[in-house]
């Protein structure tokens, strides 16, 4: 493992508490977080209430092969340069932000256990669950907050997209976790779980380098 980071992806719906969680773990771990969310592809080429009208819930609006090439730079020791998105417009920014090499890394985002290729690359898989009611009370206070939308435009869009492509496309990598959460649960014992399985997985992965550095041992005669 020298040289390399470990990789922590945490998915789920919208609003389970993903950020949240990622933030928390950020600290106890001294780690950068990269979001998927600054993966959307770029639609500045579309008139701005057009944009608007297009569906941020499925796998094919995130620039795929940029977010799987630089995950697996960051896995490898390497910096990257992550995109900026501008939610209010539905654009990049034209800026970059650099992440340099770091032992542990968190990536964040509805689909971080959608793709197999990202999957292979991390060490800990979380994911956080949440009803209905709770994802959309939080990311109405969010979009509000963050990203100029209003509550009724927010619930709208839950209803038409994010919701129905949750059931479709996030619900289903709940299968691939190595850590499943409740995103009611309080963040200490959140956090310690996601910790106890990152200690148990290193233990593990260094015992496997050892037996691959240590040459056989002779057998008796």
């Amino acid at each position: 493992m020298a040289g390399t980071s470990y990789l922590i992806g945490i998915a789920g719906p919208s609003g389970a508490g993903k950020s949240y969680l990622a933030r928390h773990l950020a600290h106890r771990l001294s780690a950068p977080v990269v979001a998927l969310d600054q993966y959307y592809c770029d639609l500045s080429h579309l008139p701005l209430g057009e944009r608007a009208r297009c569906n941020f819930d499925e796998p094919g609006a995130i620039e795929y092969e940029l977010l799987i090439s630089q995950v697996a730079d960051l896995h490898a020791g390497r910096a990257i340069h992550v995109p900026t998105y501008d939610f209010s417009i539905h654009t990049r920014t034209g800026e970059t932000r650099l992440f340099e090499r770091s032992p542990f890394v968190l990536l964040e985002g509805l689909f971080t256990l959608h793709w197999p290729e990202l999957r292979c690359l991390l060490g800990t898989a979380v994911y956080v669950d949440a009803t209905d009611d709770i994802c959309l009370h939080r990311r109405q206070e969010r979009d509000v907050r963050e990203r100029g939308r209003t509550p009724e435009s927010v619930l709208e869009q839950f209803r038409a997209t994010v919701a129905p492509m949750a059931e479709r496309y996030v619900h289903p990598t709940r299968q691939h976790a190595d850590v499943v959460l409740s995103g009611a649960s309080p963040i200490e014992q959140a956090v310690a779980r996601v910790l106890d399985h990152i200690r148990r997985r290193m233990n593990q992965l260094s015992t496997e380098t050892r037996s691959e550095i240590l040459p056989p041992q002779p057998t008796p005669r």
